[in-house]
């Protein structure tokens, strides 16, 4: 199955989804096993409070591809939605939850759903296939940005600000050698964006 954006061939052609400069989607609809509804909401609820733990977000951090997720109950307690936006290979994005306590908990939520394999089994992606269905439209806000490369952005903002908040700055600001390097567009333009 071929995915597209309006605008061409998805990088990952051979999985189902669509994709919008690096970032791609996934989104799995399964059947809840009867009777298994409220166990699910429990172990939602119970990863929702997880996700405030350091842990789950070193792991987030340490699969580094993964922009966001959501998991949904619907259709009368009945179906169950997991979507994620993701950078890189649909087959290296599914590897690498297995390998953090992510995939821990994924393995426990997905345990509700009928036929579910397990993470770790060699079938697991054939399953998600399955269970896959590609969005109608998909646009990311920001799609030549990485996980990683929003990481970075991050990063160097934090230090470029305590940078901009000590008298060193503010006197290297003011020093008539610097006048010309403080005057060009370039510069103005950090101090701009800085102060936005």
């Amino acid at each position: 199955m071929t995915a597209t954006t309006g605008a061409g061939p998805s990088a990952h052609p051979e999985r189902p989804g669509r994709s919008d400069g690096v970032c791609s989607e996934f989104t799995v609809f399964t059947k809840i096993k009867p009777g298994h509804a409220d166990a699910l909401r429990e172990d939602l609820a119970a990863m929702a409070d997880a996700a405030a733990d350091e842990n789950v977000h070193a792991a987030v951090h340490q699969i580094g591809t993964l922009h966001d997720a959501r998991h949904v109950i619907f259709d009368n307690d009945t179906r169950f939605m997991f979507a994620s936006v993701f950078d890189g290979s649909w087959d290296a994005y599914i590897d690498d939850f297995a390998k953090t306590v992510v995939g821990a908990r994924f393995d426990k939520v997905f345990s509700h759903s009928e036929g579910f394999p397990g993470v770790t089994d060699p079938g697991v992606k054939d399953w998600f296939v399955a269970h896959q269905a590609p969005a109608g439209v998909f646009v990311s806000a920001y799609p030549d940005l990485t996980v990683q490369q929003i990481y970075k952005d991050h990063r160097v903002d934090e230090a470029f600000e305590e940078v901009l908040d000590t008298p060193e700055f503010r006197a290297a600001l003011e020093n008539p050698a610097n006048a010309e390097l403080v005057a060009t567009p370039a510069f103005q333009k950090l101090m701009a964006e800085a102060s936005a």
